[in-house]
């Protein structure tokens, strides 16, 4: 009985959905014509029907607008005499004053010096790990230990700075440090890493690179989670190696990301990082542990040359802005992969 019920309302629909049978059908999808939407539907669906996205989206401008935009206005101190007496407004004009004296300060050279060559460094060495460790993750296929292995390696981005800092003084240690520990076990002396200028810049890269490889590479597992696996299909077919693989369908299907990172982290090659550089600092290393932000927070809040830092601080900002600029163009005209 049911299966006559349902062949009667099956056929009334077919009736009256075809009835006109000299109507064509609708074309595919595929070559539907577009046809715009009419102002009322597009007014509905950029008001009421979405009011939930303004709302998500709310606060995140918010925060950008109060903490990126608003502070803009505080480059006029870079220009000024600033007085706190007087304030912004009422200080009087220094013009390039400030940035002359940051270019024949003594130290001009030094500091420009120690900064781009840790950047360089950090570079060089901590951009390529993210990546291995991406592709190193993608052909693990024994989901437990995949995940084990992730999250020992995501583990210390989760990890404070200082305690990171803390970590590396308790294994540095002159008298008590896990290393000169083994050292004198085995019968060597204990070594000075930390009494000695050129543990400065390894200790920082490589301790950059435990912190934050595993971290970086969660973009590129996510850009590999997008790549056609009927890829890997044929070229297995065709007999390639796991290398093989690798070289030619995983890097070429994340090259844009990479290059999109790259383009960034040379944005900010002259941002060194405060927080870890000044832990690190003593007497012993300062000469090439001394970098634009370091000087920028003895000048400029130690000394209270507000103007003064100020000006160093736009210049360090511009130089970063004209660097991405410029790799971000040469990247455009090499492979056509860009920001902007």
């Amino acid at each position: 009985m049911l299966y006559l019920v349902a062949d009667f309302f099956g056929g009334l629909l077919a009736y009256f959905s075809f009835r006109n049978l000299n109507t064509p059908p609708p074309p595919p999808p595929s070559i539907m014509p577009y046809k715009p939407l009419s102002l009322k539907r597009r007014n509905r669906f950029w008001g009421k029907s979405v009011w939930q996205l303004y709302v998500l989206i709310l606060l995140p401008v918010a925060f950008i607008f109060i903490f990126n935009y608003l502070p803009m206005g505080g480059i006029l101190v870079a220009f000024k005499d600033y007085s706190i007496r007087r304030g912004i407004w009422g200080s009087q004009w220094a013009g390039l004053k400030y940035f002359r004296q940051f270019f024949e300060t003594p130290i001009f050279l030094t500091i420009l010096k120690n900064t781009i060559v840790l950047s360089l460094m950090s570079l060089a060495i901590g951009f390529p790990f993210p990546i291995l460790l991406a592709l190193g993750f993608n052909e693990i296929t024994n989901f437990r230990m995949k995940k084990t292995i992730q999250t020992l390696v995501f583990a210390p981005y989760f990890i404070s700075t200082v305690v990171v800092i803390s970590i590396l003084f308790q294994i540095f240690s002159y008298r008590y440090g896990l290393v000169n520990s083994a050292l004198n076990l085995m019968g060597l002396k204990s070594v000075n890493f930390l009494g000695t200028d050129s543990f400065f810049r390894p200790a920082y890269v490589w301790s950059g690179v435990w912190q934050g490889a595993g971290y970086g590479s969660i973009l590129y597992l996510a850009a590999l989670s997008g790549i056609d696996v009927n890829l890997y299909d044929a070229a297995a077919i065709d007999g390639a190696s796991k290398f093989q693989r690798v070289l030619h369908i995983d890097l070429p299907g994340i090259a844009p990301t990479i290059i999109i990172m790259l383009i960034l982290n040379t944005g900010s090659i002259l941002s060194v990082g405060f927080e870890k550089v000044f832990l690190m600092q003593n007497p012993v290393n300062y000469t090439i542990s001394e970098v634009i932000s370091t000087y920028v927070y003895k000048v400029g809040i130690q000394q209270a040359q507000f103007s003064f830092s100020t000006a160093v601080g736009l210049f360090n900002s511009t130089v970063n802005c004209v660097i991405l600029l410029l790799v971000n163009w040469i990247a455009g005209k090499v492979n056509e992969t860009n920001l902007f």
